[in-house]
This record gives C-alpha cells, structure tokens and sequence, in this order.
C-alpha cells in the first residue's frame, strides 16, 4: 500500500466536525425515488462551501474517507426500502490506490449492513482533473467492486465528450446550467437531446439535476429522460429525508410515508 493510503487512514481525527444532508433523486418513470445524493454540511447547518474550505492537502484523503463512511451510516438508519439507491461524491485526487482506498467503505457498508451494490460515486468533470488515467483506473475498479459511477456537471466541464469516452460511467447528471431556460431554448433542447442519444447507444443512464421548474421538467421528459433531481421537488435535509414533490402524486410524499402506508416494505436494521 502506498503511504498516501496509509495517511487516509491514520493519524489526527479532522479538525471539524460534519454531517450529510440528503437530496432525493427521483425516477418518474416508477413514480418514485430512486435514491438520495448526500451532500456535505456542518453540523450546525452550514453550507458545504464552508466545510469543503477547511479542507486542504493536509487532510484532503481523511475527509474523503471520512465523508464516505458518514454518508453510509446515516443512510442506512434513515433508508426504508432496500433498493434505495445512495450517491457519493468523491475526490479523484485523495484517492492514491483504488483497490486499497476503497476498503473503508466497503468496510462501513458491510458493518452496517447497507448493500455496496446501491452506491453510486460521483465525480465531476467541472475541476480539470490532473491524472485523467488514474481516475480512470478508479472508475474501472470501483465497477469491479460492483459500486455504480456517475459523471457529474456534464456540460460544464473542460473535456465533456472525452471524459465520456474515456470513463464509460454508468449515469451522466446533466449540469444545471444547460437545463436552466431548457424550455424556450432551442439550442439547449438540441444539445440536451443529443446527449440523450449519445447516452443511450452508450448503455449510460441520465440524470436531469438542478431542475426548478415543471416547464424544464416537462421539456426534459420529452426528451425521454426520467431520472431527475432539483429543488422543484425538494432542497437538501440535513441527517433527514425530505418529503419529495411528485408530479403523478401531485403532492410531497417520502419513501417513510409510503412504507407506513404500507406501499413498501421496510429495510431490516
């Protein structure tokens, strides 16, 4: 094992202390939520920028692990059903060694019991990446251990279509900034559509995030896209799940509604 690993490992706790909030990601083609993105807050509520500020070199491959492990313990006392899928973002650079990086992880899930199957990292092509090769290698054997993977911001990034090609993910997340104004714009419905096409001889699922109104939701499933995720159906609740809006139910509804209603069944403890 290289020393870096080692390092993700050992030595000082964190200097801070943090918690996941939730943001459901819901697939309309079922008409319910398919999973949850957990999104790193401070334990008093503050906002991921100021955690994420006080990461740096020192610490950077302890938090990336650490987010991990807090991510999967939180929702596996909070998820009901047990196909529930979570989502991860990771730090290509605090990873040194995938095979070697990836055993805490596989280690939380094991012990608290929450299948690694329905975990999908996410890793964004909005930040260049230094060793395109070595994410890569990531990509590939996160997949071997049977873990999901997602491109994040695409359309926002410096590679785009060569990231694509390079990494084969498993879902793209379309960046909201190609979404924003999706239904008057025609350049934006073009685009949009192309990727969709790309996507799907690819084998790639796509994910429509940042979606805030029904108009761009309406233009996006036209597009025959189903897997959504934005604050028109709900914002992120820290160490929560947030009732989701779903336009078939017409009304805020949760996957702990639905159990106790007795539409789901419950995820053993």
């Amino acid at each position: 094992m290289k020393r870096g690993c080692q390092g993700c490992q050992a030595g000082e706790p964190l200097p801070f202390e943090f918690t996941m909030a939730f943001h459901p990601i819901l697939d309309l083609q079922r008409h319910g939520v398919w999973g949850y993105e957990a999104l790193v807050r401070g334990v008093s509520g503050q906002g991921a920028a100021q955690i994420l500020a006080m990461v740096d070199e020192a610490n950077r491959y302890k938090f990336d692990q650490a987010c991990r492990v807090k991510a999967i313990e939180l929702a596996s006392s909070l998820f009901v059903e047990p196909d529930t899928h979570l989502s991860i973002n990771f730090m290509p650079n605090a990873v040194y060694e995938p095979a070697a990086c990836i055993r805490a992880t596989l280690d939380a899930a094991r012990r608290v019991g929450f299948a690694h199957q329905k975990i999908m990292f996410e890793f964004t092509e909005n930040e260049r990446m230094a060793d395109v090769a070595h994410v890569q290698r990531i990509v590939t054997e996160y997949r071997k251990q049977g873990f999901a993977t997602a491109l994040d911001d695409f359309g926002a990034g410096y590679a785009g279509l060569n990231l694509l090609a390079s990494f084969q993910p498993d879902f793209i997340k379309l960046d909201m900034e190609l979404i924003r104004g999706i239904a008057v714009s025609h350049s934006r419905q073009t685009i949009v559509a192309g990727v969709v096409a790309i996507a799907r001889q690819l084998g790639i699922e796509v994910i429509a995030e940042g979606v805030e109104t029904e108009a761009e939701l309406d233009t996006l499933r036209a597009a025959g896209i189903h897997l959504f995720q934005g604050y028109l159906f709900a914002k992120p609740a820290v160490a929560s799940l947030p009732a989701a809006w779903l336009p078939e139910r017409g009304s805020a509804w949760s996957r702990t509604e639905a159990a106790l209603d007795g539409e789901v069944g419950t995820r053993a403890a």
